[in-house]
């Protein structure tokens, strides 16, 4: 590299890159289609991402509940509940959370994106500490 040549610049705003080439494709597009809908506990939040990425964080989201957490590609009868969800969009301010070589972004309310995020990050500890416990005793 040349000493007089600039270095390249870092945008501070811009996404991580996303690996995956599906994942990048439903997170820039803007038809419903490419919207699943998580459904854990009360909370029916509306996601992005390709369907093997989103049913790796609908996995790991379960592992923070007794009930089931499911993963729908229509929006279910019972609508969104939370009127902050309903109203939420493609538009920017979402959290997008890394799934093992894609993402998972969250189309909620600030609260919700917030809870859920949270459950995601629990339910990575969670099972790293399965998979810690396994291993551990693999080796006895």
């Amino acid at each position: 590299m040349d000493p007089e040549e600039p270095a390249p610049t870092v945008d501070a705003n811009a996404e991580p890159p996303i690996p995956c080439a599906d994942c990048r494709k439903a997170l820039q597009s803007n038809s419903r289609d490419s919207v699943f809908f998580l459904l854990l506990d009360q909370f029916t939040l509306p996601v992005v991402g390709c369907r093997d990425h989103l049913e790796q964080f609908r996995s790991i989201c379960g592992l923070t509940t007794d009930g089931r957490a499911q993963l729908l590609s229509y929006q279910p009868a019972g609508g969104i509940t939370c009127p902050a969800c309903r109203r939420s969009s493609h538009g920017a301010g979402h959290a997008m959370l890394p799934v093992a070589g894609g993402a998972a972004m969250l189309l909620g309310c600030p609260d919700h994106q917030s809870t859920i995020a949270g459950r995601y990050q629990t339910g990575q500890r969670t099972r790293q500490q399965l998979t810690d416990d396994f291993d551990s005793f693999r080796s006895v």
